[in-house]
Formats: structure tokens, C-alpha cells, sequence
């Protein structure tokens, strides 16, 4: 495999401008989730001058296979995402969005440059190793119901079913040339709350006349953290945190009704269950007591992300090999969620994070900001180091 690692570098060495190229156009052309339609027209036509036969999946989805030697073997499947953000861009750069208020904020370009610079890694190798390399473009990370459970449910981890599945996530902490990886329970489940709490608004002055639901859902919102913090296991992360509370009255007015939105995050889906229940009862509880009522819609998001550990301390190796030992770092759990988790609680799979941060600290601002760009350099790291991992697991015996 030596010989292999060094085609690999030197071929992510030529390719990097390509690869660049590739990052800007996706980055100035920025689509919404489930609305990647000249997205994926653009990865559909990369992958056809690759020589590959892509195939459609959950609409704005692609999927593609790259056939090495005795292509019955092994599989292994990777994956990136395709979609941005509702977020105008801040950077004057030449690649700037053109698409006003959407932008490629959470480095969704720099997944599909980086897979499609994989892809053109492997096709140049593919009569060096035997097995099957299937490609996911996956649409809509962004937003439920996750365009990673759509394209399993069509059918993508099937014909042929991959051994393994990797992916890759900008991470703007690490610089550049490195990576960071954490086997067993790395990110978590994600659910949104939608609570409603009603009473009988009225006159300020007249807080007897009115039943207020201002002070229930302040109640609420304070007796609902003792969920995490007595009825939760302490060893097991969760976090509830409210981010919008809507009171629609004024100084002297009491409204009929509070809205407010928060979410529920854990990394255990039987506690996550039971969450939900004491969530319920404690808000119809709450409310009932005080004379109110409320209404709670927990809307059901993406599953907590487990890191396979044989498979992610495989992937480890292979990268030590590839980056060196001190450019793999060991990462703690982290509360965010991905929806690549479907793919982790369906198949084997390791996500691990790459580092887009320049050893100058330019190119720090974190995903999801109005000023998130990258260190070129990452598009070399990218593809290449994706396509080394890949070749490592076919050879798995």
C-alpha cells in the first residue's frame, strides 16, 4: 500500500487547483435545502467526465459507483453534503455568493469538492484495487426530516450494500492538515420544541381578573431544566435550552397566550424517549396547576451519531499513516447535530472532522457565521486523505 499512499499524495498535489476551482464555483452558487437542482446538474456533469454513470436519489440527491477489481468484494461508501445556509455572505472574496441571503456557511462546498477530488483520485487508481467505491451527494443536512434518511430510504445503502461509510465535516478549530476523531458516541440527537401556554389576558393593573401565562411559562421554562439535571443520568450529556419566548402584550398588558421554542438534545435514544414523556407531563402538569393550559409539539429531528470504534480506530491508523500521528486529534463529544447520524445508526460509520483553519489563525470564524471561509490548503488534505481512507478499508480483511 506504500506506493499507493504516495500516488494518492501526489495526486491530490495535482489536482488541488482543479479541486479549488471546484470549491469556488459550488461556493458562489449557493442553493437552499432540497432546492440543490444546478447543484447537483453540476456534480452530475463532473461525475460524467469522470467517466462514472450517476444516478438521481431523493430529487436533488446523486449517487454514483466506482468499479475497481473483483468490484463484488467490498464496498465502501462516502458521503458529502450538498446544501447552504439562510445566511448572507460577509466576505469580499472573487467566489463571493451571487445568491443573495444563501451561503455555503457550513462548508457543504468544501464536502462535495473534496468528494468529487476523491472520486477523480480513485478512477485514476481503480486498476489498483479491488471493490467498489460508492459516492453520495446527499441534499437538505440542513433541515428535517434530513436528506440523509431520505436517500436510505430509497435504497442507498443497498445494491451494493457498503461495509463501511465515511464522511467528512469542515472544522475551522483545527488548522489545516489536520483532522480530529472520536470513536463510540460523538454528536448528538436534535429535537425542536413548539410550546404554546395559554391563560386569560387583560389589564396589567388587574392581575386577579387575568389568569397570566406569562408567570406559567416562566415556571415552565425554569422547572423544565430539572429534566436534565435530576432526571437524566449525570454521566449521560443532555442539554434543553429555550432560544425564542414570544409574550405579545406590553407594560400594562397581560397577553392571552406565550409561544416559545427551544430544543432537546441527548446522545442516548431510550433517554431521549423518556425525556420527551417528563417533558410533556411536567409542561401539561405546570399549566394545569396554575389554571392554564398548554400545547407541546416535539418535533422529532436527527438521531445521535455513533462512530463505529473498530471502523473509526481503522480509520485513525490510516490517517496517522497519511497525516502523521500528531496530525490526528483526538476530539470530545460535541452537543451539535448532523443527520450523517441516520447513516451511522444504519450501517458502520465514522464522521470525522477536517481541519480549514490557516497556521496564522486567518480563516477562523466557525461554521454557520457570515464570514466562514477556508485554508486552501484543506482541498489538498480533502480528497486525498479521503481516498487513502477509502483504499485502506477495501483492503480490510
Amino acid at each position: 500500500m506504500n506506493h499507493l499512499l504516495s500516488r494518492i499524495k501526489a495526486l491530490a498535489t495535482e489536482h488541488a487547483a482543479d479541486t479549488i476551482a471546484v470549491r469556488h464555483h459550488l461556493h458562489a452558487h449557493p442553493e437552499l435545502s432540497f432546492e440543490e437542482y444546478n447543484t447537483v446538474a453540476f456534480v452530475t456533469e463532473q461525475l460524467r467526465q469522470l467517466g462514472l454513470q450517476p444516478q438521481p436519489i431523493a430529487k436533488t440527491g446523486v449517487v454514483a459507483l466506482i468499479e475497481g477489481r473483483n468490484p463484488a468484494s467490498r464496498t465502501v461508501a462516502l458521503r458529502a453534503d450538498m446544501d447552504a445556509l439562510p445566511i448572507t455572505e460577509q466576505n469580499e472574496v472573487p467566489y463571493k455568493s451571487q445568491n443573495p441571503g444563501v451561503m455555503h456557511a457550513c462548508g457543504h462546498d468544501v464536502h462535495t469538492s473534496s468528494l468529487l477530488g476523491a472520486a477523480r483520485i480513485l478512477v485514476a487508481l481503480k486498476d489498483e484495487f479491488e471493490g467498489t467505491v460508492k459516492l453520495m451527494f446527499q441534499p437538505g443536512e440542513e433541515r428535517l426530516p434530513g436528506g440523509a434518511n431520505l436517500m436510505i430510504q430509497e435504497g442507498v445503502l443497498e445494491n451494493p450494500k457498503p461495509a463501511s461509510v465515511l464522511g467528512q465535516h469542515v472544522f475551522p478549530m483545527l488548522p489545516a492538515g489536520q483532522i480530529g476523531i472520536r470513536p463510540g458516541r460523538y454528536m448528538a440527537s436534535t429535537d425542536e420544541l413548539y410550546l404554546t401556554v395559554r391563560g386569560k389576558g387583560g389589564h396589567g393593573a388587574m392581575p386577579e381578573m387575568n389568569l397570566d401565562p406569562v408567570l406559567v411559562a416562566a415556571h415552565i421554562i425554569v422547572a423544565a431544566q430539572q429534566i436534565v439535571s435530576r432526571r437524566a443520568n449525570p454521566k449521560l450529556p443532555s442539554v434543553l435550552s429555550f432560544g425564542k419566548v414570544i409574550a405579545n402584550g406590553a407594560t400594562n398588558v397581560i397577553p392571552n397566550e406565550v409561544y416559545i421554542e427551544g430544543t432537546f438534545r441527548t446522545l442516548n435514544e431510550e433517554w431521549r424517549d423518556e425525556a420527551h414523556g417528563h417533558l410533556r407531563r411536567l409542561c401539561e402538569g405546570l399549566a394545569d396547576s396554575m389554571g392554564a393550559t398548554c400545547e407541546l409539539e416535539i418535533r422529532r429531528g436527527y438521531p445521535y451519531l455513533e462512530n463505529e470504534p473498530k471502523l473509526t480506530a481503522r480509520v485513525r491508523a490510516a490517517a496517522e499513516q497519511y497525516l502523521g500521528a500528531e496530525n490526528v486529534i483526538e476530539l470530545d463529544q460535541w452537543m451539535a447535530a448532523e443527520d450523517f447520524a441516520y447513516f451511522s445508526q444504519a450501517a458502520d460509520a465514522c464522521f470525522y472532522r477536517l481541519g480549514t483553519r490557516a497556521e496564522d489563525g486567518r480563516f477562523a470564524s466557525s461554521v454557520h457565521t457570515p464570514t466562514f471561509d477556508i485554508e486552501p490548503k484543506a482541498l489538498e488534505t480533502g480528497p486525498g486523505l479521503m481516498a487513502w481512507l477509502t483504499l485502506c478499508e477495501l483492503n480490510v480483511a
